[in-house]
């Protein structure tokens, strides 16, 4: 019987690992070098849609580790926001968490994680998950405590939320996939991977 092939998950995020772990999935992480912030610019230039920058900067992440790795299945994923028209990414500190925070306030927006699978120089599949959040309305004494709980993880995703703990009390309504939003379409990744022999079936 052929051994499984090893799968690499090509991204640093520690929310991507912990769904793949907590689903039992053997895997090994490795950070592709990638400029997010100057391919989002040139996307943005281009008029491109949210699900398309999220699949393209997912498939640059999993071909750059596929090519160290060309006999591994690579997952690659991003997350993107939308509130109004502007892009968020990641809040570099915490003085940059709380102005995210005060203008997705009392807004709707939009969350899209695309996730792709590669081995080699062949894309095996692409997929997209959206959701739609509602943030509600808060103090300012309210945004002081949340933020001095849970401090830098507020820079660790997009949103600068943690919605798996504290951060549910952000919101009024959440309507999507609720691993999507965590970082990873797990149940659509789940079963690529049994179809391509890196899960039993």
């Amino acid at each position: 019987m052929n051994a499984p092939p090893r799968l690499v998950l090509a991204s640093a995020s520690a929310s991507r690992q912990a769904l793949l772990a907590a689903a039992g999935v053997a895997f090994v992480a490795e950070a592709a070098a990638i400029d997010e912030d100057a391919v989002k610019r040139a996307l943005q230039a281009e008029g491109a849609p949210l699900p398309r920058a999220a699949t393209t900067l997912a498939e640059l992440k999993a071909r750059r580790i596929a090519a160290r790795h060309p006999e591994a299945l690579v997952l690659g994923a991003d997350s993107m926001l939308e509130c109004d028209g502007r892009w968020f990414d990641k809040a570099r500190d915490l003085a940059e968490a709380r102005q995210h925070l005060q203008a997705l306030a009392g807004r709707c927006h939009r969350h899209v994680t695309a996730a792709v699978l590669v081995r080699g120089t062949a894309l095996l599949w692409q997929h997209v998950e959206e959701a739609r959040l509602a943030m509600r309305p808060f103090g300012a004494a309210f945004l002081d405590h949340y933020l001095a709980v849970i401090g830098a993880a507020a820079c660790a995703s997009v949103g600068c939320y943690q919605l798996e703990g504290r951060g549910l009390q952000l919101f009024e309504r959440i309507e999507g996939d609720y691993h999507g939003i965590l970082g990873l379409p797990l149940l659509a990744v789940l079963h690529q991977l049994r179809r391509h022999g890196a899960l039993s079936s």
